[in-house]
């Protein structure tokens, strides 16, 4: 059985290797320990009988926008819903903090607009384009897109 709980110190290990596999391949940005540990507030998890096999992040970034960020699912567990039940929990939570808006920056748009999100440009997320992506390596060109939903 399996249920989405917030992250814990123990499982900062597990949601790197998550990601940085998918990073690995180019198909999200890697995250240092030191990143997931300072922000481990920010992640949910998807424990399958003590084991974490997915991951996403709501970072809040001002006080009208928070990003879903992070999102990751082992290979093993990929078609189960798993990462369409993390984003929604993290579109909940979100809600729950009163947050009218939630963005993500992506290379697999289409999996947000099935969700709901809609292709923006990034020229239109200023906040973030300036506090985390200008010193990101691949900063201006890393063919991610934003997408954003009105929540």
């Amino acid at each position: 059985m399996s249920v989405i709980r917030k992250a814990k110190i123990v499982d900062v290990p597990v949601i790197q290797k998550l990601i940085n596999t998918f990073a690995d391949r180019g198909e999200m940005l890697p995250r240092s320990l030191n990143d997931i540990y300072e922000n481990i507030r920010d992640y949910s998890v998807v424990d399958l009988g003590g084991n974490v096999v997915g991951c996403c992040a709501l970072h809040i970034s001002w006080n009208d926008l928070a990003e879903v960020k992070a999102l990751a699912v082992c290979d093993e567990c990929q078609g189960r819903g798993f990462g369409k039940d993390l984003v929604l929990h993290c579109i909940e939570e979100a809600r729950q903090l009163e947050l009218p808006k939630v963005f993500t920056l992506t290379y697999k748009p289409v999996f947000f607009e099935k969700l709901g999100f809609t292709r923006i440009s990034k020229d239109d997320l200023p906040r973030k384009i300036w506090s985390e992506c200008i010193n990101c390596p691949k900063f201006p060109d890393c063919g991610e897109e934003a997408l954003i939903m009105d929540i």
